[in-house]
């Protein structure tokens, strides 16, 4: 299917234009709708880290707005959270125009993305991450469901492993975004369920490979546990000897194809 894309500026926080990729398919829709958070340890990256997944999806009928997002040191969390907060809600406000539904609208997220994205996706409305403003519309952030890639699904562990290990770079992007190691156990996907906090529960689908070096092997899948422990309905993909981010890094090879497919056709079941 023939796409558009356009990119633009979502809000502006301080003065700072924040922009986003939007890529539409052509025709009327009503489609799916997909907000895209970026990787790069909470400290890099930008709304093109991940344009093959934003085109495989939009070719197949999905519209994706790709965001920017705050990083340190200006901005560690939770202005990141917030900033995806605001995504969702001006993507669902604008669903319409973009040629979706606020009921279509979800999210999936790569890396620490998928972190940032889980942990919206199970907190749509809570005060830290609602701060920002969006003039004219009272749509709040909760998503029809949620994708995390390789995601970093707690944060806390993930530190304590390279500390460990001695990966000093991924030591400071955690020292860089987290102010505390308080805040790296409250905004954490796997504890805030194994804490039985009250949560959203939109279906997810998880993606991870098994020779992911930059996560712990049990990560993504100790957060489908505990997911399905709190009620929620998860679907989890294990790619063996497939490593962190494979599908914008061989988009082509056999396990990336048949990763998008697995995404394109779980977007398109949970917006029927």
């Amino acid at each position: 299917m023939p796409i558009l894309t356009e990119d633009l500026v979502y809000q502006s926080p301080n003065g700072k234009d924040l922009h986003a990729c939007l890529y539409r398919p052509e025709g009327p829709g009503p489609f799916p709708a997909v907000l895209e958070v970026h990787g790069g340890a909470w400290t890099s990256g930008d709304r093109f880290n991940n344009v093959t997944i934003a085109e495989a999806l939009a070719a197949d009928g999905v519209v994706v707005l790709s965001i920017d997002f705050r990083m340190p040191p200006d901005a560690p969390y939770p202005a990141a959270s917030q900033d995806v907060n605001l995504g969702i809600r001006f993507l669902k406000a604008n669903a319409t125009k973009f040629g979706s539904r606020p009921d279509l609208v979800g999210g999936l997220g790569t890396s620490s993305g998928g972190h940032l994205l889980l942990l919206s996706a199970l907190r749509p409305n809570d005060a830290r991450y609602t701060t920002l403003p969006l003039p004219g519309s009272d749509v709040d952030a909760s998503l029809a469901f949620a994708i995390a890639c390789w995601p970093v699904a707690d944060p806390l562990k993930r530190y304590r492993t390279v500390q460990a290990n001695g990966n000093d770079r991924l030591v400071a992007a955690h020292d860089a975004f987290w102010p505390s190691v308080e805040d790296m156990t409250d905004g954490n996907p796997t504890l805030i369920l194994q804490r039985g906090e009250s949560v959203a529960k939109p279906p997810v689908l998880i993606i991870q490979g098994t020779n992911d070096n930059n996560l712990t092997p049990d990560m993504a899948g100790g957060f489908a546990m505990a997911y399905a422990a709190a009620g929620g309905k998860v679907t989890f993909e294990s790619f063996p000897e497939q490593p962190h981010a494979f599908i914008p890094n061989a988009p082509a090879a056999p396990a990336s194809v048949q990763a998008l497919h697995l995404i394109r056709a779980f977007v398109h079941r949970n917006t029927i």
